[in-house]
């Protein structure tokens, strides 16, 4: 029975956990705060309940299998509920437009604010789901262990197909013309940290996650999912150390050992998995002699992804008019991401993302439960920039008709430095890297340690990216490698 230590009890983790004990692997996770599953966390202020992290969940198979394919029944952890019609985007000028996954339903809502884009719409779901195909096939499910495994024929012809050299936002006019309407298809390249008009093309795909196969809730919360994984992983006899941080990963002649906390315990292991950022782990559990191929130089040269302005806003009358996603865009999309990539400050006019779970499930918090999140460069805050900007953003939902200050009863507030210190994140970033150029889009730091034997990376700063279900498959891979080198 070999021992694997997890550093970090992210979905990442979590899903290798699960994969790895469930093949009689003796699996341990330490995990620096006092609950599982990361940025995936359950927030509890004064009776209001909010989800942080993830808070729209798609490819529920992907979560369903790591139960199910190790023996459990996944019905009995978590349950998801299928919204179909699942966001409401609103525009500076009052347009509407409901996101919908009934294609019908959808071209309806087109044809009265973008007649090009409703005659075009099912072409552009064929498009994208032969974009997720290829994906799928190609890149989701393999481990990148060398410079080789990128040089698979196959691989090259799936890579050619799926738009790399093409932006996301030239994309996305092709089937569309409403510029209101293209801002709701181009904050798809958010979802990965990025910027519609850096970002290849290819992660256009998430529109058919959210378009055809649609987009969904875990009743309870999302976060039930986290918490499924984690009481299957004990069920099945693992180990989760909540609470306790790693101070190094012990190398041994090129070779992972093991690990070091802070108190000075050292716990060996056959294998090390890192389920945390790529960068500040690597950087700081690893003596820098011992990874020449990420020299602190290097690390500290990345573009950092979006990080985000959070504020968990408990709101004591129920308000019907939110959705269960909500959106206020900006009026100059473009100006927005210049803000937040070049000039390293706040959206002077910014796009407003709320996710109002309470709208699907009012009994799981009092009142309404507003996780209100703006994009925002990861750079530190003052505290009072922090003030003036929750004042900024009050406003401009109170002008949009949403009695924020006056029914305000709870109130917590995540900046990036939060996110930085909370979550180990590379500067407050929730993605790592940003996925502008070639590299940072297509050659993630890969799973497979260049430098050190039998340490491995699971996490969305490293393949196959970011979001939870590509974080879990991440996990996946990782696992499937050790068990497929052990030949178990």
């Amino acid at each position: 029975m070999k021992n694997i230590i997890i550093i970090g009890g992210g979905l990442g983790g979590l899903s290798a956990a699960i994969s790895l004990q469930s093949k009689g692997y003796s699996v341990t996770i330490v995990e620096e705060n006092l609950h599982p599953g990361g940025k995936m966390m359950p927030v509890e202020i004064d009776g209001y309940s909010f989800d942080f992290g993830p808070n729209t969940i798609t490819m529920p198979r992907v979560f369903q299998s790591v139960i199910n394919d190790a023996g459990g029944d996944s019905s009995r952890y978590f349950e998801f509920e299928r919204l179909v019609k699942h966001t409401k985007n609103v525009f500076p000028g009052g347009k509407v437009l409901y996101q919908s996954a009934d294609p019908d339903e959808m071209i309806r809502e087109l044809e009265g604010i973008d007649p090009y884009g409703a005659a075009h719409y099912k072409m552009y779901l064929k498009e994208v789901e032969k974009l997720f195909t290829l994906a799928e096939r190609g890149f989701f499910y393999r481990v990148f262990g060398s410079w080789r495994d990128y040089l698979s024929p196959g691989l090259s012809y799936n890579f050619m197909k799926v738009r790399p050299f093409e932006k996301m936002d030239h994309f996305h006019r092709r089937f569309f013309q409403d510029e209101d309407v293209l801002k709701v298809f181009n904050r798809y390249a958010t979802y990965i940290g990025s910027s519609p008009y850096g970002c290849p093309a290819t992660f256009s795909l998430i529109g058919h996650l959210e378009m055809n196969e649609g987009v969904y809730y875990t009743k309870g919360g999302n976060p039930k999912i986290a918490q499924g994984f984690y009481t299957f992983f004990q069920e099945l006899g693992g180990v989760v150390r909540l609470g306790t941080r790693i101070k190094e990963i012990v190398v041994k002649g090129r070779k992972a050992v093991g690990v070091r906390t802070e108190e000075g315990e050292m716990i060996p292991a056959e294998d090390v998995i890192v389920n945390g950022d790529f960068i500040t782990a690597t950087k700081h559990l690893i003596n820098e002699k011992n990874r020449p191929s990420h020299p602190d130089k290097k690390l500290d040269s990345y573009e950092p992804s979006i990080s985000a302005f959070v504020i968990l806003a408990g709101l004591r009358t129920f308000q019907d008019g939110i959705h269960h996603h909500h959106v206020y865009f900006s009026e100059d999309y473009q100006k927005e991401f210049r803000e937040i990539f070049s000039e390293k400050s706040l959206p002077s006019d910014p796009t407003i993302y709320i996710s109002h779970s309470a709208a699907t499930d009012p009994s799981i918090t009092k009142g309404s439960n507003l996780f209100i999140l703006v994009n925002a460069p990861a750079i530190e805050l003052t505290d009072e920039q922090v003030q003036k900007y929750k004042d900024k953003i009050y406003h401009t939902l109170e002008e949009k008709g949403i009695p924020i200050r006056d029914a305000l009863e709870v109130e917590k507030i995540y900046t990036p430095d939060t996110i930085k210190h909370k979550f180990s994140a590379y500067k407050g970033s929730l993605y790592g890297l940003a996925s502008h150029g070639m590299t940072e889009a297509f050659v993630r730091p890969s799973n497979v340690s260049r430098d050190i034997e039998h340490l491995f990376y699971v996490g969305g700063t490293t393949h196959p990216g970011g979001g939870s279900p590509m974080v879990t498959i991440s996990g996946r891979n990782v696992a499937s490698y050790i068990l497929n080198r052990d030949k178990v």
